[in-house]
């Protein structure tokens, strides 16, 4: 859960890999690139009001590297990349200027494992699921995703033009994602899955000619082929086996009071139109795959 820039390897893909997050977190200032506050919240959710882990500021987790299109140069203050943008727009909606954000380092899977918490809500690629929202609270969705299949030029795989073309595959996956959950309720496949600790080691381990396909999100998808493994391939997307759609949200202590906050501003964003414009700036191209039955 991932490097260089897709937008220039994709044009409408401005930039793209998902992943337990000690006590002591290290935060980072934002700086003077993002997005700037751009409207009040309600009075109930007014910044002043707020029960936050530093007074004044709002704490915001995520991984680090912090992989594209999610993030941009591996710095989630810069304002660049999907779900910085969408944390800071967020923010703005909340009443916070850039400078009342920071950042916590928190690895994926840490992120939504039970206990306190050292960020105010983290984004991270964190799939909305009944298992995970027992332990923490999510926000709406931000993000609605579906899971893609990534195979090297000219292998058998790559040719696959269903999820029958993949029950043969030796696939690899990220442990704790649901990218790993999808491949075994979608694909089902009949050779055990390579599982990796990180990301990274399953997109090595195609590159390598260890498995014949990875499966990850398709926006980080479009970013392995681009930037991370030559010679590579989206094969295609495939949705959940219960075709209720999979959606990323911020993620919350248990109990936190800010769940309501982070909602209404997920809303303002959503009618105004901007999560949209967000979206189409940083995952612009996701769109493009075909999709596997």
């Amino acid at each position: 859960m991932v490097r260089p820039s897709m937008l220039l390897a994709l044009g409408a893909l401005a930039a793209t890999a998902v992943a337990c997050a000690p006590a002591s977190e290290t935060t980072t200032q934002t700086n003077s690139a993002a997005p700037s506050a751009s409207g009040a919240a309600s009075s109930a959710c007014a910044k002043e009001s707020l029960a936050l882990k530093t007074p004044g500021k709002l704490t915001i987790g995520t991984d680090k590297p912090a992989y594209e299109p999610w993030f941009n140069d591996d710095d989630p203050a810069n304002g660049k990349g999907f779900e910085s943008a969408v944390a800071y727009a967020v923010a703005g909606q909340m009443g916070f200027a850039e400078g009342d954000v920071t950042w916590a380092t928190v690895k994926f899977d840490s992120a939504f494992a039970p206990g306190a918490k050292q960020f105010d809500f983290d984004v991270n690629q964190v799939s909305v699921t009944p298992e995970r929202a027992k332990v923490v609270d999510f926000s709406k969705g931000y993000y609605t995703v579906k899971q893609a299949v990534v195979a090297l030029d000219g292998s058998k795989v790559a040719a696959a033009t269903d999820l029958a073309g993949l029950k043969d595959a030796k696939i690899g996956v990220q442990v704790g994602t649901t990218s790993l959950q999808a491949v075994k309720d979608v694909i089902q496949p009949s050779a055990e899955l390579n599982v990796y600790n990180e990301q990274i080691d399953a997109v090595n381990a195609l590159k390598n000619k260890q498995v014949d396909a990875v499966v990850v999100d398709l926006p980080t998808a479009f970013y392995v082929t681009a930037a991370q493994v030559e010679n590579s391939k989206i094969v295609g997307q495939f949705g959940t086996a219960s075709g209720v759609p999979e959606v990323f949200g911020a993620v919350f202590e248990k109990g936190s009071p800010l769940v309501s906050c982070v909602n209404e501003a997920i809303d303002k964003l959503t009618a105004s139109g901007e999560l949209a414009k967000i979206e189409t700036e940083w995952l612009g191209s996701a769109a493009g795959a075909p999709e596997l039955k």
